[in-house]
């Protein structure tokens, strides 16, 4: 000891003179006179005290020379701004080095594995301590499963976990079967960990337990967990309760190697724990270099095999499912090898870098498993907002319009929060906060967090509010059935929330992203009080230029509260009729009942005249012969009003039933008798046709005729018309319809007249 000691001081004092007199003289050009020795490979103690006992003094001063040459050119780098061009050099070298470094020491990797293992067993007492803590391990482990089979089978008798719940076809039945199972699982699980942790601690030292719960953790416990997962989704066993949209034979592929995968990625963990505890540095062999890498070959095998596989459960079984969703599902496993090969990329670097502490505890495992399960995630929120979403009220092309449109909006809010998610836990996973950046880290990466949280939250808000709207809206669309037009207007109108909902909309939208588009300006570090006042000035501006616009805008919230008109009304405004089909913060759109459509500023509409509000009376004439007894017309009337007062398809939309009104006025053809009813708005036409038709047949039963325009020609002194000649028989005829169309111009006239 007393000469290892004084062997070290000796070359503590050369090396420190060889600093003094470099210093002193400024000589640092008699290192280069001499060569320096290379560095042993490994550097161990005992290299190092051979080296230095075989070097000269002038070995020593290059040797020294060298490495505080190199030292501070290292310091020098560090301290100046590195270049693009630096950045781009120092991360290929990076990526490159463990790749090189992991092929040259591919030679000596069985060496240093053995070397481990030898260490290994030396530390435990040689072959026969390793067996014995091997034996013991082993009963360790199948206590435990005698306790895990036994608290199984007693949760299995006692619940009936086993028992089919739900119908076969149904999301409720497969999850109530898939959740019991796999809660059978888990409690089964723990039981084992629980177990083998106390029966471990009792039966095993801190030296055997220091390789035992690694060795459990990840080889044993972690895939069990991930396949009690993947027996949940796949239900390899079971295709009538399977969550996903996969074949048998898809799904027993994808089962297998998942749970093939997760003990890879287990095994690299562990032997990277095994190595470092035995002496054996994972730098120095570079074994978990290449487990590491195969497990991404792993991966991206995985996803080429199986990738008819994977693209059928991407796309689910949503028949309402968007083209992204198509190209999704048909570029995912494409998207799986990129996410494993870009994996092995920036691992790669990190370890080039020797920034490998997140590495070890698996953070990239983690990353890479979100990565590859977000789009699984997002089908599986797909699928679950096609059974959990409720249809929407009513019938038709617009209930179905709505219904897509509600899922569409659940589905994007369901991808924002499962991002963010995802993004927190890949943050965690590489002790990364967040929250922490966003709100108290100074610089551009605090102010893009903040951003970027704004904008998420403000989208979320953004659809949850349009979500809440549209589905109001849609409700109040869809609540009615829609009435028959008659072709001449005067149909039913809409709700008032169906009228001023999709107002609301539009303004709440805007506000919305106004104000979170200002908060996530604000977020990146950028003053807001100029663009608020500039906004400021420029809404002046536009009140000022724009009054007429204004006074739209202002008679149109004043016609809005006033519930003037709702879409769906019928309505005249200064002689323009039509339905309210459309409108916005400044004019209204009237649809006339032939086609055309007239768009009308709030602030020219001087007086507005409604025609569908509340109910509607409509008045029926009809003329009968001069010698029909008005009595028994009211009869019939009266019987034909009864009788559609009993039937369920008019019954509902009467507010008073048809009746007559009595002989109402006479003209040359006869007497005409009127009769009328009270109906909702929009059901008047579709009464009317039918109250002509129980009308048209009743007369009928009844003999009555409806009065005809006819012209009766007199003849002095003749009493048979057969009396007359063909000739003369002509000439009647034309006199009388000279006569005929002379009374029908004279009426056409004063109809005329009558409508002025």
């Amino acid at each position: 000891m007393t000469f290892i000691f004084h062997h070290f001081a000796r070359i503590f004092s050369v090396i420190l003179t060889v600093l003094v007199l470099g210093a002193v003289l400024q000589a640092p050009a008699m290192a280069q006179n001499s060569e320096a020795p290379a560095l042993p490979d490994p550097l161990t103690e005992d290299a190092i005290h051979e080296m230095v006992a075989r070097m000269s003094d002038d070995q020593v001063r290059a040797l020294l020379l060298e490495r505080l040459d190199a030292v501070a050119a290292r310091q020098e780098s560090e301290a100046a701004p590195p270049t693009l061009t630096g950045r781009v050099v120092r991360l290929w070298t990076a990526f490159t080095l463990p790749v090189t470094d992991a092929a040259r020491k591919l030679p000596v990797l069985p060496e240093g594995q053995a070397r481990a293992i030898s260490n290994f067993v030396q530390k435990h007492g040689g072959l026969g301590g390793v067996l014995k803590m091997l034996g013991l391990i082993a009963l360790t482990l199948a206590i435990g499963l005698a306790a895990e089979f036994a608290v199984r089978k007693l949760i299995a008798r006692w619940r009936n976990l086993e028992a089919v719940s739900g119908e076969a076809d149904t999301l409720a039945g497969a999850l109530s079967f898939l959740g019991r199972r796999f809660l059978r699982e888990m409690i089964g699980l723990v039981v084992f960990y629980l177990v083998i942790r106390a029966v471990g601690r009792s039966l095993l030292d801190a030296q055997m337990l220091q390789f035992a719960a690694p060795m459990v953790t990840y080889l044993i416990w972690m895939p069990r967990v991930g396949a009690a997962v993947s027996r949940f989704i796949m239900a390899p066993e079971r295709p009538d309760r399977r969550l996903v949209n996969a074949s048998d034979r898809w799904a027993d592929f994808l089962h297998l190697h998942t749970i093939g995968l997760i003990f890879l990625a287990g095994l690299t963990i562990f032997s990277v724990n095994f190595n470092t505890v035995n002496g054996v540095p994972p730098e120095s062999i570079r074994l978990a270099y290449w487990l590491d890498s195969l497990v991404y070959v792993y991966i991206i095998w995985i996803a080429w095999t199986a990738r008819e596989g994977l693209t059928d459960m991407m796309r689910g079984t949503d028949p309402d499912s968007t083209r992204y969703d198509e190209v999704a599902a048909h570029y995912y496993p494409y998207f799986a090898m990129a996410v494993a090969a870009l994996t092995w990329v920036v691992v790669g670097t990190l370890v080039g870098l020797g920034k490998v502490a997140q590495l070890i505890h698996g953070a990239h495992y983690v990353t890479m498993f979100w990565l590859l399960a977000a789009p699984a995630l997002d089908t599986a929120i797909r699928g679950l907002v096609k059974h959990l979403v409720p249809p929407m009220s009513g019938e038709g092309r617009l209930a179905a319009e709505a219904y897509k449109s509600t899922k569409r909006s659940y589905i994007r809010i369901g991808r924002v929060l499962v991002a963010g998610i995802v993004l927190v836990i890949i943050s965690n996973a590489w002790d990364v906060d967040l929250m922490d950046i966003a709100t108290g880290a100074e610089g551009i990466a605090g102010n893009i967090i903040g951003c970027l949280m704004t904008v998420a939250v403000g989208y979320v808000v953004y659809e949850g509010v349009s979500l809440w709207i549209n589905r109001r809206l849609a409700k109040e669309q869809t609540s009615g059935e829609e009435a028959e037009a008659g072709g001449e207007g005067g149909g039913a109108g809409g709700s008032r929330l169906a009228t001023v909902l999709p107002l609301l909309l539009v303004t709440a939208q805007i506000a919305i992203v106004v104000i979170f588009g200002l908060l996530a300006v604000g977020a990146l570090g950028i003053d807001i009080t100029p663009l608020l006042a500039g906004a400021g000035i420029l809404g002046l501006a536009i009140g000022f230029g724009a009054q007429k616009l204004v006074s739209d805008v202002v008679s149109g919230i004043f016609f809005l509260v006033d519930d003037a008109f709702r879409v769906g009304e019928y309505v005249e405004v200064e002689g323009t009729r039509g339905t309210v089909e459309k409108i916005s913060i400044r004019s209204m759109q009237l649809r006339h009942h032939r086609g055309p459509i007239n768009t009308i500023p709030y602030g020219e509409i001087p007086k507005l005249t409604n025609y569908s509000r509340d109910w509607v009376i409509m008045k029926l004439r009809f003329t009968v012969p001069f010698d029909t007894d008005p009595n028994k017309v009211k009869k019939i009337f009266k019987k034909i009003g009864a009788s559609m007062l009993e039937d369920e398809l008019y019954k509902d939309d009467f507010l008073q039933p048809f009746k007559s009104q009595g002989v109402f006025d006479f003209d040359d053809v006869g007497m005409i008798i009127r009769g009328k009813f009270m109906a909702k708005p929009g059901t008047q036409f579709t009464i009317r046709k039918e109250i002509y038709n129980r009308v048209k047949a009743a007369f009928a039963e009844n003999g009555i005729d409806f009065a005809r325009r006819e012209v009766r020609v007199a003849i002095p002194g003749l009493d048979d018309t057969d009396q007359l000649n063909d000739s003369e028989k002509a000439a009647v005829a034309a006199a009388a319809g000279s006569v005929a169309q002379q009374q029908a111009a004279e009426g056409t006239e004063g109809g005329a007249g009558q409508k002025k």
